[in-house]
């Protein structure tokens, strides 16, 4: 409630003879500063971010985060239930709260000595950023890059925490970064370098089943994840039953789980199917719902480019181009995802893929299509280029790659972008369930896939004893008679298979797939509720921010 003295107004006699207060202008300037105390303040070292041609990448994630708590910080205040706080002292302490959430909590920075296998020496310099522990543990995966930096480790942790806020996994968000190029290590040199740093991270407190759990990353994979599972059990975890929780991503013999591998390029189909069959957003940027004869480019051909590719295939759409560090190709009439695998993985290249030709323009970003999949590196759509996208949806596969300028311009032109921190979460999705199967000791369906399998076939003898051999069997024999015997009546494939049982896959991709449908309506709601019409990144960051504020919230702070 606004209060003015009585020397702040003035009356003053309308047409109509009626009397009205109006306000002086010393009380225009005292409302204003009262307007400007309530609203939320985006901190001064962001103001330009929204027209910054190259920012940093922790600045990006800081903007999108103080971007929704402008959008949803009196939902806060309105929604604290206590009576006996005033509206000021609960604003207090939702900003406060606000405030927390911001900073990366936790930074490590080492440098360690590897003897090469030439004999010389060389320093290695690895980080480890724990950016919340709302949750416990921290996850984020361990890239190895030589653009590896602080800012970029710190920003991707940023990005990790309100991920897995997004998709309902109970993570803080981490991320770590080993300063090298793996092309240029042997893998003796490539092995010494990862169980030292996973030392050099257990000493410190920043690995552990219930503390700090790593995953694949750019430059990594289930190899290396083995190391650290091995050299976390063989050291500090060796008297600990769930040590080999303290990492996930692992081979399937090393405690890994079935469909880790393609859990990220999965996210990004299913992530696409719930938007792509939304109606409503499709009319919104003037296109047909679902997924079959849409176009797709892709740039990044790794992990997580080939199987959204896969799986974007098999649907019905048709990968019309894609883009790598070393070359692009487009085939207008569709690529196969599976043919250029095999290709890639014959040469190391996908240049002089024979089901393509090479691509000869300016750049393939550019190109004509419905579907553009971002899945390699940060800040690839910025403020020089955004303009010059022609897709209807962008699929955000990649972590970063299109900047707060870009986002604003896309927003403007009336393309859908799917954000990072929902589309790209399968991974962090499944790589939750592989950590609940290390420390349940046992893989998923192991105890039910028996009974399961027989329950099912002893309910279709029954539907076929009662049903079946009674009434479709009667039907059958009155259509083409009795001659040679009985028609037989026998489930398809695909029908025996589904009372088969479920298997560990089966489960991980149901799993996978109902945790990106609730969160994709989640986004929806939300984007519905604030009027935020195709901008999804804010609605994505304002469920991510109401969640962990309110896990701060009913937890209580320690020791403040």
């Amino acid at each position: 409630m606004l209060r003015f003295t009585a020397a702040l107004l003035r009356n003053a006699s309308s047409a109509n003879g009626q009397t009205l207060l109006k306000l002086s202008p010393a009380a225009v300037q005292q409302q204003t500063r009262l307007n400007s105390d309530i609203a939320y303040v985006i901190p001064d070292h962001l103001k330009g971010i929204e027209d910054a041609e190259d920012p940093l990448f922790f600045d990006m994630v800081e903007f999108f985060y103080h971007k929704s708590c402008k959008i949803l910080q009196e939902k806060l205040v309105e929604d604290w239930r206590a009576p006996r706080m005033s509206t000021e002292e609960k604003r207090k302490k939702v900003k406060g709260l606000l405030n927390i959430i911001q900073p990366c909590h936790h930074v490590l920075e080492v440098s360690f000595p590897l003897k090469r296998d030439n004999g010389e020496y060389e320093m290695i310099t690895g980080y480890r950023a724990q950016h919340s522990q709302h949750r416990l543990p921290c996850k984020g995966g361990i890239r190895y890059s030589d653009e590896v930096n602080i800012d970029e480790v710190k920003a991707l942790s940023a990005l990790m925490t309100f991920k897995c806020a997004c998709v309902d996994v109970p993570f803080g968000g981490a991320k770590a970064g080993v300063k090298i190029n793996p092309r240029k290590y042997s893998d003796n040199e490539l092995e010494k370098i990862t169980r030292r740093f996973t030392l050099e991270l257990a000493k410190k407190g920043f690995i552990g089943p219930g503390i700090d759990v790593p995953a694949p990353d750019m430059g990594t994979g289930e190899r290396e994840m083995a190391w650290i599972a091995d050299t976390y059990a063989s050291t500090i975890g060796y008297n600990d039953i769930n040590s080999h929780a303290c990492v996930t991503g692992k081979p399937i013999n090393q405690g890994g789980i079935h469909g880790r591998v393609s859990a990220t390029g999965r996210g990004v189909f299913h992530g696409l199917e719930n938007f792509l069959n939304e109606a409503s957003y499709m009319s919104m940027i003037g296109t047909t719902p679902g997924m079959g004869g849409k176009s797709v480019i892709i740039q990044g051909f790794g992990n997580v480019g080939l199987h959204t590719a896969r799986y974007l295939h098999r649907a019905g759409a048709t990968v019309i181009g894609i883009m790598e560090y070393d070359g692009s190709i487009v085939n207008p009439t569709g690529i196969d995802p599976k043919e250029l695998e095999d290709y890639k993985l014959q040469h190391g290249t996908i240049v002089g893929f024979p089901g393509a030709q090479p691509y000869t323009g300016e750049c393939l970003l550019y190109e004509n299509c419905d579907i553009l999949v971002p899945a390699a590196i940060e800040k690839v759509i910025n403020k020089h280029n955004a303009h010059r996208i022609q897709a209807k949806i962008i699929a955000e596969a990649a972590n970063g790659p299109t900047t707060p300028a870009a986002d604003k311009i896309l927003i403007e032109r009336n393309i859908l972008v799917i954000p990072d921190l929902y589309i790209n979460a399968g991974g962090v999705t499944v790589s939750y369930f592989e950590w609940l199967k290390n420390l349940n000791h046992v893989s998923y369906g192991r105890l039910t896939f028996k009974y399961e399998r027989e329950s099912n076939h002893h309910l279709l003898e029954s539907i076929e004893q009662y049903l079946a051999l009674e009434s479709v069997q009667q039907s059958l024999e009155r259509r083409f008679g009795r001659v040679g015997g009985a028609i037989p009546i026998t489930p398809s494939e695909s029908f025996q298979k589904r009372i088969s049982g479920a298997s560990e896959k089966d489960i991980v991709h149901s799993g996978l797939d109902y945790s990106m449908e609730r969160s994709a309506k989640a986004i929806m709601r939300t984007a519905m509720k604030y009027n935020l019409g195709i901008d999804l990144r804010s609605a994505a960051y304002v469920n991510s921010v109401e969640k962990i504020f309110q896990t701060y919230r009913e937890a209580g702070l320690t020791f403040t």
